[in-house]
């Protein structure tokens, strides 16, 4: 038996693209290998790090977009890892929305089922395509108001996306989030690497900081295969 672990994680780096109105990520040095070896006598190099809550692969506590939800730390763990199916929708345009339809169909051709308790992760291809360019955080398809309530339905607990959002951002009222907050799922933006475990099912672990009081957390999103 062998353990396969697939990276679904994207960098973190200064000047990274981070959602409008949140804080840009910034990293600078703390002490160098020469500041320590003159302070303690020993050399290490620590870095400081100011990131948005949100910042890069992250995921929401539901107290992000509900005034009466739990924060980050307060929220139970199997939200963050267990059984994931990611369901193949990279064919939907980018100024469309994905539909209770779509997510029949995509159920259907992974020959998945969907079980209460499960992690749904929907690869839509913006981030192989996207990734770097003026269009990633403007033009990226997202969940209208049924298929969020399709999957929260079938006792989704967490939604995850290879995007900025599960909302596209032409939808004012935010469909994604509202389900979420309806429902009390958690919801997980900015994955990578979704192509490589479209149609599949497997071990889920995008494990938050526990942040006291935090409205999310940045996430080492990967996927676990048993082989």
């Amino acid at each position: 038996m062998a353990v396969r672990l697939v990276d679904l994680s994207q960098e973190i780096y200064q000047g990274m693209p981070v959602f409008p109105l949140h804080q840009p990520t910034l990293i600078f040095p703390n002490l160098t290998h020469e500041e320590s070896m003159k302070k303690v006598g020993f050399e290490f190099a620590t870095n400081n790090l100011l990131i948005n809550e949100h910042g890069a692969t992250h995921t929401d506590a539901t107290y992000e977009y509900d005034p009466n939800g739990k924060f980050i730390d307060e929220m139970p763990l199997e939200y963050f890892y267990g059984p994931a199916v990611c369901l193949d929708v990279s064919h939907i345009s980018p100024d469309d929305y994905i539909t209770p339809r779509e997510l029949e169909m995509a159920l259907k051709q992974s020959q998945q089922v969907l079980e209460k308790g499960d992690i749904v992760l929907l690869y839509t291809g913006h981030y192989n395509r996207s990734y770097g360019t003026d269009e990633w955080l403007t033009r990226y398809t997202g969940l209208d108001y049924y298929g969020a309530r399709w999957l929260a339905e079938r006792g989704v607990v967490n939604i995850g996306i290879d995007a900025p959002a599960i909302d596209n951002p032409k939808d004012p009222k935010f469909s994604g989030h509202l389900v979420c907050r309806e429902y009390g799922i958690s919801n997980t933006e900015n994955l990578a690497n979704l192509n490589e475990v479209a149609g599949k099912r497997f071990l889920y672990f995008g494990l938050p900081l526990k942040i006291r009081k935090g409205t999310g957390s940045p996430i080492r999103a990967v996927a676990v295969f048993i082989e």
